[in-house]
């Protein structure tokens, strides 16, 4: 199970990178996703990096997020810059373990605890 940390409060306009730690069999050759649910909405993809290093992300978050994974530690992190308060939400990353659509949760397994992220006006 994967997990997460580096989430807590920012003030709008700031910064926080959040990590993830897979275990070696949950983590080598997959893809990892990121995705996020707020208070009473539904959990939304955010971003995914592939084995390889190639990122997808979700349109609301592109040109502020960016993924990265380093492959020799196990780890995959969600840097995300430029924080607005409809950013607020538990982020969970997750192995896409059954391929397919990098956006739809239904193609992930694995999901880690989350980690809370919290943007302030």
């Amino acid at each position: 199970q994967p997990v997460e940390s580096g989430g807590g409060l920012v003030q709008a306009g700031g910064s926080l990178r959040l990590s993830c730690a897979a275990s070696g069999g949950t983590f080598t050759n997959y893809a990892m996703g990121w995705f996020r649910q707020a208070p009473g909405k539904e959990r939304e993809f955010v971003a995914a990096i592939s084995w390889g290093g190639t990122t997808y992300y979700a349109d609301s978050v592109k040109g502020r997020f960016t993924s990265s994974r380093d492959n020799t530690k196990n780890m995959v992190y969600l840097r995300m810059n430029s924080l607005k308060p409809e950013d607020t939400a538990v982020y969970y990353c997750a192995v896409h373990t059954y391929g397919g659509d990098y956006s739809s949760q239904y193609r992930y397994n694995y999901w880690g605890l989350g980690t809370q992220v919290t943007v302030s006006s």
